[in-house]
């Protein structure tokens, strides 16, 4: 988490027995605000997890049997009406201590491999031909970049600026922002420049032939469309957006300029905050829509179906050669390979996957035209893995940079924003 504890401590939970703190209206829960005090959100018994019973006298039995108090603020006590700061250390943490990658990109100025690590809130630089050896501890970088000023945090993607080497990232959660440093940056820097974005935004694309910077919008699905060189509170230039659009929980985006179309997949996850039962589930896709296309436009051709073999498909990457796009499959721990033509329920032209390939969790790739290279970010060994670009099946990676021991299994936390305690089996129950 941040050092400086701005954006750490806006939230916290109190454990009392079994205690299930999520952001629902059921289990216990404890909202502790910026000045410290807590307040009682809800509460509940969890049934034979609960050992011990809340006494009848308990501020949160009271609180419980009334649903509208339990939202009114209310003081919280231990053994007596005094308050305190608690200050000592934890007793012990569980956390990942090495970088888990939620992007890859590659600057050819450099000839470098640029890695996202949304665990330790940095982004890494490698030589684009470096290997770890079997059995080396890691591979250093040769730079990196992170600390408070940099205000990285869970960011999803990246876009390297072909000409001036500019580094592009946008942050999935909190911050709302698309930061933007010089190709040279280094350390504990501050941005050139941030972007307000819409919360929950979590891919990049860039048209360099209109200057224009395109950001995804988990949800409410959009895709909004800036300025390439855009800063501060500055609106879009169009947003894509509504039903016709088939948006999903859109994620990963990969533009065609020379057929000047525009790819954006979806995980599926469909619902109307503003009316009650709207929720449903559809199957991944890959939409297609007009490269200038804006409000409620439909795509002009939908990739959907089981022959696909979509399982939470993140960033994706077009080879400007062939047209084809490749997809990094998350779940399905693949490497799909579509036609830039494709359409319907149809299988992918290509796959790799297998034992042999390296990856783990793959949630970003992207084409190196220049060595007809492909590269894969990693999210759950810590490393990038390389193959060849026309790679199918069980193949072998060309070369892998690893930032963790030989066979590490990342942890793979992302935003954790419940915990709960099972004191009968002794368990500790993250939901992640």
């Amino acid at each position: 988490m941040r050092k400086d504890g701005k954006r750490r401590n806006q939230r916290g939970r109190v454990l009392t027995g079994v205690a299930i703190l999520a952001a629902s209206a059921f289990g216990w829960r404890m909202w502790l605000e910026a000045s410290g005090s807590a307040r009682l959100i809800s509460t509940e018994e969890v049934g034979e997890a609960c050992e011990r019973p809340v006494p009848a006298e308990s501020p949160v039995r009271a609180a419980s049997e009334n649903l509208f108090a339990a939202f009114e603020p209310q003081s919280v006590y231990a053994q007596d009406s005094r308050t305190q700061d608690v200050t000592r250390p934890p007793l012990r943490y569980i956390r990942d201590s090495d970088p888990i990658y939620s992007y890859v990109a590659l600057d050819p100025r450099r000839n470098e491999v640029v890695m996202l690590d949304s665990n330790l809130w940095s982004i890494r630089f490698f030589d684009r031909l470096e290997n770890t050896p079997p059995g080396a501890l890691r591979t250093e970088p040769k730079r990196i970049i992170s600390g408070d000023k940099t205000v990285l945090a869970f960011n999803s993607c990246m876009y390297i600026d072909p000409q001036n080497g500019d580094i592009y990232s946008v942050e999935n959660d909190v911050g709302n922002m698309v930061e933007v440093f010089s190709d040279s940056a280094e350390g504990d820097v501050a941005p050139l420049r941030k972007l307000v974005v819409t919360h929950r935004a979590y891919a990049l694309a860039v048209d360099e032939g209109k200057q224009e910077l395109f950001v995804s919008v988990q949800f409410p699905p959009a895709v909004e469309v800036y300025r390439k060189q855009a800063s501060g509170e500055e609106k879009p230039l169009r947003v894509l957006k509504g039903d016709n659009t088939r948006l999903a929980d859109a994620h990963g985006m990969a533009i065609d300029e020379k057929k000047k179309l525009l790819f954006v997949n979806n995980w599926g996850n469909i619902s109307d905050l503003k009316v009650a039962g709207t929720g449903r589930f559809e199957e991944p896709s890959i939409t297609v829509y007009s490269l200038d296309a804006k409000g409620d436009t439909a795509p002009v051709r939908v990739i959907q179906g089981p022959k696909t073999q979509l399982d939470w498909p993140g960033n994706m990457s077009l080879d400007p050669e062939t047209g084809d796009l490749y997809v990094a499959n998350d779940v399905g721990n693949s490497i799909l390979v579509f036609h830039g033509t494709d359409q319907g329920d149809v299988a992918p032209a290509r796959v790799i996957k297998g034992t042999g390939t390296g990856l783990s969790t793959p949630v970003s790739v992207i084409v190196d035209a220049k060595n007809r290279e492909l590269w894969v970010a990693n999210t759950g060994n810590a490393s990038a893995t390389v193959y060849p670009l026309a790679a199918n099946g069980n193949v072998a990676p060309l070369r892998t940079i690893r930032s963790a021991p030989e066979g590490k299994q990342s942890l793979k936390f992302g935003k954790t924003q419940a915990v709960a305690y099972d004191s009968v089996r002794q368990q500790i129950l993250v939901p992640n």
